[in-house]
């Protein structure tokens, strides 16, 4: 049985202030109860995911259901992100979803590769944004069957 209407946290992890806000909007428009927590760069998704540094109360950074990441960011990108994340027992069973201007035939192999769960191109329009965002809220939340607790380790 699936996690029926029941809210999912979703951390975003894009260096673009504008992609995060238009993100952010397009959940709100989708009309889906979930949490949405942003971090710039992959750097900062671990200390989230690690409770480290600025991120380690756990009430105002709860531990993620879903990552949505970039591939392209500074410091350390979607893909070092990933390997990083796989490659860390307590956090490996995190769902992963690329989301990503890239279409580049390469970048999607290479994400599957690394561990992706999901890779998808980031949408033109807001109201395509819009349906992305539905469409993911409704397979994390109606669909799919998550660890109970958020944490598998």
């Amino acid at each position: 049985m699936a996690r029926a209407h029941q809210p999912i946290t979703i951390l975003m992890a894009d260096d673009d202030p504008g992609d995060r806000l238009l993100a952010e909007k397009a959940l709100d428009a989708s009309r889906l109860a979930n949490e949405f927590h942003f971090v710039e760069n992959g750097e900062e998704l671990l200390a989230y995911l690690r409770h480290a540094g600025a991120y380690v109360d756990r009430e105002r950074f709860p531990d993620p259901d879903v990552i949505l990441l970039d591939l392209n960011m500074p410091r350390m990108d979607g893909r070092e992100a990933i390997q990083a994340i796989r490659g860390d027992a307590g956090l490996r069973h995190l769902p992963i979803v690329v989301l990503t201007t890239s279409e580049d035939d390469a970048d999607i192999y290479r994400a599957y590769q690394l561990g992706a769960n999901s890779y998808i191109t980031k949408p033109v329009t807001f109201d395509a944004l819009v349906e992305v965002m539905r469409g993911l809220g409704n397979y994390w939340v109606e669909i799919v069957k998550l660890p109970p607790g958020g944490r598998c380790g």
